[in-house]
């Protein structure tokens, strides 16, 4: 099944279907003190500003079945937190709804890594939604340990 898919270097050709992603990204935030649309802007602006991006390093890869977008991960260079060592980051991961379940969103963080270990990374970091339930097994699943929470209280 996996002989079928690719994984490539996105082009600006992949730009619009990227893009097309974002409601599926901005639903699983589930962040009742932000308005839906408030969350959607912030998905949008924040996939816009990935692919405008330019400088360090980094790379958006597409997983392709048959000339077929199936999904993409974008990978980036971050200072480590606490060590502040120079690291990995998966800052977007998403997997087209008709091709989740495939193995398609593994396959991609495997690249993500491939590319971070290339880049000498000792560490590969990635934040999540903390309502995103389904996205955290999965990341814990392929061996993703929660390093740090960050809380929110709405007050007024």
């Amino acid at each position: 099944m996996h002989d079928l898919i690719a994984i490539r270097v996105a082009t600006e050709i992949d730009r619009s279907f990227i893009i097309e992603l974002s409601p599926q990204l901005a639903e699983v935030a589930d962040l009742k003190w932000h308005t839906d649309a408030m969350v959607q802007k912030f998905q949008d602006d924040y996939i816009t500003e990935m692919l405008d991006q330019v400088e360090g390093s980094q790379t958006t890869l597409i997983a392709e079945e048959d000339g077929l977008s199936m999904g993409f991960v974008h990978a980036r260079e971050i200072k480590d937190s606490i060590s502040e060592e120079t690291c990995g980051t998966v800052p977007l991961l998403a997997v087209a709804p008709t091709a989740q379940g495939r193995g398609i969103g593994k396959m991609l963080m495997v690249a993500a890594e491939n590319w971070s270990r290339e880049q000498g990374h000792r560490l590969l970091h990635l934040e999540v939604f903390a309502n995103n339930v389904k996205a955290q097994e999965f990341y814990q699943k392929i061996g993703f340990q929660p390093e740090t929470l960050v809380m929110i209280k709405p007050i007024q």
